[in-house]
């Protein structure tokens, strides 16, 4: 055991017992009793184990992440219990902060990883089916849509929510498989890996933005679980059968994405659906003035659909060109 200022360092090589104690610790001139509790710890070839500590903070229990505070004497003396989460190995997160100074809230992202969209992109451009592949993925994407007009009608909410569920779900199959296969044969990806997972992560933004909006329903997320399973699967086998027909199917789905998106527009112009204040997490997130409502929020969100649209119908088009994604640089730094 050795001491650095008000941190206690504890290095063991084996500890082959459990048990606690109560033991002083003196602060600001007066003693107070902590409880001490010894974790069953082995080394690794030889190696060392170690933990850092504050003194008259709490102690790491059984739990690597959790710790806990016994005040007033301990649990024996009737004292109160609360767990937090510890920090990685010793060493404290650093503060995020806003622009404007105020704490960043969202651990689920990073003030570096959001932008304002691009809401120029041309929402109208579609690849028209010329092969047989094509075709067969676009009308594949169609009569997809058909259920789900019936099912969802006007609740464009639930709608969006839904659709998120499935749109995050290509970007990640994509980028896994691209991964294995980069691992595979020892080479680069040109960026296209980190570009499908960027997709895949926006999309599930896209998620937690609209699961503010649209409170899902007991059987609402029962179909989540089954829609996703068995998306998942299809275009699994569908991506390692032909790449190209996977990501012409994703282009031709963002295209249905846009044109909901744009009748969850009207709706809202209309009145029928209440135009209310946007969540938090997407004033954030798009770098949205503080006043944005819903409407802002659906428009961002219509644009990323765009890019994604572009991105994966221009992975189709190399991939018909007889080249591999890695012959050409991937679009990178959108999002």
């Amino acid at each position: 055991m050795m001491s650095r200022g008000s941190t206690t360092v504890v290095r063991s090589v084996r500890i082959f017992s459990t048990g606690s104690m109560i033991r002083p610790v003196r602060t600001g001139g007066s003693e107070k009793a902590v409880a001490t509790s010894w974790i069953r710890s082995y080394s690794v070839a030889g190696g060392r184990n170690a933990s850092t500590m504050t003194l008259g903070e709490k102690e790491v229990k059984e739990q690597p992440d959790i710790k806990e505070t016994v005040a007033g004497g301990g649990a024996a003396a009737g004292g109160e219990k609360e767990k937090e989460v510890v920090s990685y190995w010793g060493v404290q997160p650093s503060k995020v902060t806003k622009d404007d100074g105020t704490e960043w809230k969202w651990n689920c992202f990073r003030p570096w990883e959001t932008y304002q969209a691009d809401l120029s992109i041309d929402l109208k451009k579609h690849h028209v089916p010329k092969t047989l592949l094509d075709k067969f993925a676009y009308w594949t994407v169609k009569s997809l849509r058909l259920p789900t007009d019936i099912f969802f009608q006007r609740r464009y909410g639930c709608r969006a929510m839904m659709l998120e569920t499935v749109a995050a779900v290509p970007g990640m199959v994509g980028g896994m498989l691209l991964h294995c296969k980069s691992l595979r044969r020892f080479e680069h990806s040109g960026g296209w890996i980190k570009a499908l997972l960027e997709e895949a992560e926006n999309e599930r933004m896209h998620l937690m933005t609209f699961m503010e909006v649209a409170k899902p329903k007991w059987y609402e997320r029962a179909l989540v679980f089954t829609v996703q399973g068995i998306f998942f699967n299809a275009y699994f086998l569908a991506y390692l059968a032909s790449p190209k027909l996977a990501h012409r199917i994703t282009g031709y789905l963002e295209e249905e994405a846009i044109h909901s998106y744009t009748e969850f527009l009207k709706e809202l112009d209309k009145g029928n659906i209440e135009n209310v204040k946007a969540p938090a997490i997407a004033i954030d997130y798009w770098r949205l003035p503080a006043d944005s409502t819903l409407r802002d929020v659906v428009m961002v969100v219509r644009a990323d659909e765009a890019h994604h649209r572009d991105v994966n119908h221009f992975a189709s088009d190399i991939h018909y060109q007889g080249l591999e994604l890695k012959d050409s640089p991937a679009p990178i730094g959108y999002h």
